[in-house]
């Protein structure tokens, strides 16, 4: 098992600035893929931001140029720097993660709990 643990978020202004951290814990032999989607009220969980094991990002249309993660593989630590938020990047955001254990080919996907994050207008 492992335990996704979620910090940041909360309240701020459009155009302000905050940022995500989550930390993975328990039986990791090795992360595929860390990441973070969010989600909206009335809305399917979208992707964010996710960051393979060997440093590929793949970034959501509408965050591009405004978001910045950043992944320590050595430390299980993945982040997610927003800036610029706008009022519809308000969601619940979840930290993710895509572990193998001794089968490569066999994956696993793990969440965290969520972490609201507001942006009034």
């Amino acid at each position: 098992q492992v335990q996704l643990v979620e910090s940041g978020g909360g309240w701020v202004q459009a155009g302000g600035s905050l940022r995500l951290s989550c930390a993975a814990s328990g039986s990791i032999f090795s992360i595929k893929a860390m990441g973070w989607y969010r989600q909206a009220p009335g809305k399917q969980r979208e992707l964010v931001a996710i960051i393979t094991s060997v440093g590929v990002t793949t970034y959501a249309d509408s965050v591009k140029g405004r978001f910045t993660s950043s992944r320590d593989n050595a430390k299980n630590t993945v982040n997610l720097q927003m800036n610029s938020l706008k009022p519809e990047d308000t969601a619940v955001y979840y930290c993710y993660a895509r572990v193998t254990y001794t089968d490569p080919n066999d994956e696993y996907n793990y969440w965290g709990q969520g972490t609201q994050v507001t942006v009034s207008s």
